[in-house]
């Protein structure tokens, strides 16, 4: 991170940024090009005036100024201030440091001829160049003159830069198309990146801007102009820079005020304070310089204690930066300290805790003991100086223990090792140390990070142990890589020992965090899938560094009992499975309690609650999925197999209480001789006798959940479930496809990852309620036109017609509310349940009918024409199921125009073929089967029974004795 302020790089690999990174792409030199635009527009518009920019060719002409401005009330005194009227620095007495004057200032080319201004060094210490000064200054009288007297701060200054200037205003398009891509860089990484105050996941100015900065990396925006593309460009920005925490419209605009952006670009400032020419050396200008830098703070957010704070950073960087050499820069550090450390007893500020928290981190981890702590001192730029401080280290060991120790002596037959126990204890502690400091940073982070999302609602980042996890990882792979090929001289199994004692530390916190554990989350899956991970590459470390001892590694590997995170994950994922399953089925049953079957309660007439099922289990399908779990295929079945039963459920509850087809066929009444003089009391089941007719009007209105329109939203919803089933499973293998561990084999068997029961138990429930819905319209809801009407008394004048029209009604009403791949099945029910009404009326109608075969005529002619209701000119059931369905009938009614002797002939010799030589003598009475057949004996009883003439009478008197009255 470090750097001087003129574009020179420290190496300082060993001293990570306390502030963490910025996420994207933008270098030191475009954050340092983006303060200085700051700096100049704060220090500019501390006045009241508009500025006027002069150009190059008269500036030559003219005393040197930092911003070339005519009007001198325009900008801070400061800027103008001569280097030859800068006094004795406060701020370094302060810091405690000596003030020097550096020859190599007198000849700098920023100092030549004539004296220059505060500002106009500020320029040569960011390393800023003239050109690009003179276009900032050009940008900000531009903006001056569009805005009169509004602040900066009140503005979103790379965006009103991006409005000032277009391609024609830079020396070549490489150049412009740089600056536009850093000032959008910044825009993301102040306002998307790390904003002050984070959008939220839906915000539409937030995709919207995401999407500008995305295109603009394949088409350059037209910049310079109020065009189109910048205008929807700046409604994003404002509408993200105005936003504040309590919702409203803020007065600033906050751009450059999210940690750590904020601080990285301060950062930036503060290093200007160091001597372009002299990296060690503060420049005299200190006070002069600093006053003008927190005129920035109203900009970035920075307050007196996050300056003392980076400025004990700058500092201290400094001093590692360069080698160590300065310890003025040390103790001005330390100085600096003092102020950070009051800051600290005065506030809870939590971003302001977790920033300092990382920043004493480094400082502390840098500060401890060498070969205790080598990971902190140490690092490849360096390393030689490692090996020459670990002989010297282990030479002093040896010469300790060898020569000195009379202890050593009574045990030298053992040989013992000095070496390789000192090499053995440094790797140790300085692992437990390294994994101690990485655990409590994350602790202290998580915890930081837990009191602000609770109090800003943000989403909770990995859990602390996933993240340690990866941490150790990359501890262990920097230990195999820098470290171990240098201790491996002392001890062969250098990289082994550090492995092992990493194992160790991470497990310990592993076997807490697993006791706490009672089901399934995110962050127990997350962790465990980061303890997995960290232990295969730990073994793989230990086994490669042991491969030429004498035991093989064996000691090693001991010294690593597996964590078996695998099954606590299985175990995990198992019990989350069982909840979500219990909680969707206790839904179902709340639910479907609730559900009234209306088919007016959407559009496609199915239940809503259906469509919530269906959501709940592809939810939790997707939540399975994204579990970060290397097991989803072998546990895939679980699941599926709970949800699987829970749609069972809800299809068993749909269909039931709505009863069977038998429900509504009446029970055959006794056999009699018929008269039309007869009162025979109808009797049906006694479920039955208690629905009055005014409740058959009510169920055609929808009035109850057993109409006839909420048994077609039965069955609609019970066709829809069908549907989506299929496209749930197809979603189910492209999930698979894209799980990191599913094999070939794993998605092309079809064990586990299909719906088993409920699709054939949708079939089966459409089937039970199509054919009760049919026999309830014929049985029950026609039973006033069927029953009480169709040829009762005399035949001519009690015809169908009454009954084919509300049955017609009922048809339409029918098609007009079932599924259109349900409808052709309803119908067909419906017209089966009516042939068998018509046949049970002739066959079996009660006292109230009696049919003389002149009749027959009237039948069929009836006969036909319900039929044809059915085909509808063509428009309704094809011919052949029509005809298939019809059989019985078309068969059976032959029968009404045969003559009486006929029928009773062709009944005696049926018997005599039932019953054999026995029924000669007397004929027993046939059985009533299930079946109506012109060669079933109990069919052709029922038409003579029915037969309206002293010839049937007489028969059935002599054979039977059967009654006129029952």
């Amino acid at each position: 991170m470090g750097g001087s302020t003129n574009g020179i790089r420290f190496p300082t690999t060993d001293l990570p940024s306390p502030f963490g990174e910025l996420g994207n792409t933008l270098s030191d030199s475009e954050l340092r090009e983006t303060v200085y635009e700051i700096f100049v527009g704060v220090c500019r518009s501390s006045g009241g005036k508009p500025l006027t920019y002069i150009p190059q060719s008269e500036k030559n002409e003219r005393s040197p100024s930092f911003s070339s401005y005519s009007s001198p009330s325009s900008i801070s005194p400061s800027l103008q201030r001569s280097l030859t009227s800068t006094a004795a620095s406060k701020v370094k007495k302060a810091l405690g440091m000596r003030s020097k004057k550096s020859p190599a200032k007198e000849t700098s080319p920023s100092r030549s001829k004539k004296p220059v201004t505060v500002g106009e060094l500020m320029r040569v210490q960011m390393g800023v160049s003239e050109q690009t000064d003179s276009r900032i200054r050009r940008g900000l009288l531009r903006i001056a003159a569009g805005q009169l007297g509004r602040r900066v701060e009140l503005m979103v200054l790379p965006l009103e830069l991006l409005q000032q200037f277009k391609s024609s205003d830079f020396p070549d398009q490489q150049e412009y198309e740089a600056w536009q891509m850093r000032n959008l860089k910044v825009l993301e990484a102040g306002l998307l990146l790390h904003p002050l105050l984070p959008p939220e996941k839906s915000d539409s100015a937030a995709q919207r801007l995401r999407q500008i900065i995305r295109g603009a990396s394949e088409k350059l925006i037209e910049t310079g102009k109020n065009n189109e593309s910048m205008q929807i460009l700046r409604s994003a920005v404002m509408s993200l820079a105005c936003r504040s925490f309590d919702g409203s419209v803020s007065d600033s605009c906050h751009w450059a005020d999210g940690f750590p952006l904020n601080l990285r670009l301060y950062q930036m400032l503060l290093e200007s304070l160091f001597d372009a020419n002299e990296e060690t050396s503060i420049i005299e200008e200190v006070d002069e310089v600093l006053e003008l830098i927190k005129k920035t703070w109203v900009i970035l957010g920075v307050n007196q204690m996050l300056h003392n704070l980076c400025f004990t950073w700058v500092l201290f960087h400094r001093f590692v930066a360069t080698g160590q050499v300065e310890n003025d820069l040390l103790f001005a550090a330390d100085n600096q300290l003092a102020e950070v450390a009051k800051d600290a007893k005065a506030t809870k500020d939590s971003v302001y805790s977790k920033i300092l928290s990382s920043t004493l981190t480094s400082i502390m981890g840098w500060a401890e003991k060498r070969l205790l702590a080598y990971h902190d001192t140490f690092y490849l730029e360096n390393i030689d100086l490692m090996q020459s401080i670990v002989s010297l280290g282990v030479s002093a060991a040896k010469i300790l223990v060898e020569d000195i120790s009379h202890e050593y002596r009574r045990k030298r037959k053992e040989e013992v090792d000095v070496a390789r126990n000192r090499i053995d204890t440094y790797i140790r502690s300085s692992i437990r140390t390294a994994f101690a400091q990485a655990s409590h940073f994350h602790l202290i982070m998580e915890k930081a990070d837990s009191s602000r999302r609770s109090s800003k609602n943000q989403p909770n980042p990995l859990p602390v142990l996933a993240i340690l996890a990866k941490s150790v990882g990359e501890l262990a792979t920097k230990e195999k890589d820098v470290f171990s090929p240098i201790l491996k001289r002392w001890h062969p199994l250098a990289a082994g020992v550090a492995v092992a004692t990493l194992h160790a530390c991470y497990g310990n916190e592993l076997k807490q965090f697993i006791r706490g554990i009672t089901e399934l989350t995110p962050d127990a899956v997350l962790v465990l899938r980061a303890a997995d991970k960290l232990e295969q590459d730990l073994v793989q470390i230990a086994v490669e560094d042991s491969v030429d001892s004498d035991d093989g590694g064996k000691g090693i590997i001991r010294e690593m009992p597996p964590y078996e995170a695998e099954t606590a994950i299985a175990n995990l994922v198992k019990g989350w499975i069982k909840t979500r399953v219990d909680i969707l089925k206790d839904w179902v049953d709340r639910n479907l309690q609730q559900e009234v079957w209306n088919p007016r309660a959407n559009k496609d007439k199915f239940a809503p609650s259906a469509v919530e099922v269906l959501r709940i289990i592809d939810e939790t399908l997707d939540a399975f999925f994204q579990l970060p779990i290397p097991l989803h295929p072998a546990l895939l079945p679980d699941l599926m197999t709970g949800l699987d039963r829970c749609l069972l459920h809800y299809i068993s509850k749909t269909k039931s209480g709505c009863g069977s087809r038998n429900a509504f066929i009446p029970t055959m009444p006794a056999l009699t001789r018929c008269t039309t003089g007869s009162k025979f009391a109808w009797k049906k089941k006694e479920k039955l006798q208690a629905q009055k007719r005014k409740s058959q009007v009510g169920t055609m209105n929808g009035e109850n959940t057993l109409g006839i329109p909420q048994l077609c939203v039965r069955m609609n919803t019970l066709q829809h479930i069908r549907g989506e089933l299929e496209v749930l499973e197809k979603r189910v293998v492209t999930h698979l496809r894209n799980a990191e561990s599913a094999k070939p084999d794993d998605i092309a068997n079809g064990l586990g990852k299909k719906f088993e029961l409920s699709p054939p138990a949708c079939v089966e429930a459409i089937q039970q309620l199509s054919e009760t819905t049919a026999y309830k319209v014929i049985f029950h809801d026609l039973s006033h036109v069927l029953w009480d009407g169709l040829y009762v008394g005399e035949p001519a004048s009690a015809r169908i017609e009454p009954m084919l029209k509300e049955l017609e009604e009922n048809l339409e009403l029918i098609s007009d509310t079932v599924h259109n791949r349900v409808r052709t099945r309803v119908i067909t029910d419906i017209m089966r349940a009516s042939f068998d009404g018509f046949l049970l009326v002739l066959l079996a109608g009660g006292p109230s009918r009696s049919f003389s075969k002149q009749d027959s005529q009237i039948i069929e002619e009836d006969f036909s024409a319900l039929k044809d209701l059915y085909w509808s000119n063509g428009d309704g059931l094809p011919d052949d199921l029509i005809d298939k369905c019809s059989k019985t009938a078309r068969e059976v009614l032959p029968l009404f125009r045969t003559d009486t002797e006929s029928l009773i002939e062709r009944f005696r010799r049926m018997m005599l073929e039932s019953y054999g030589p026995s029924a000669k003598s007397r004929l027993p009475l046939p059985s009533t089967s299930a079946q109506w057949s012109p060669t079933e004996p109990n069919t052709l009883l029922r038409i003579l029974c029915y037969r309206n003439d002293d010839v049937a009478s007489k028969f059935l008197k002599k054979t039977y004795n059967l009654p006129k009255k029952l």
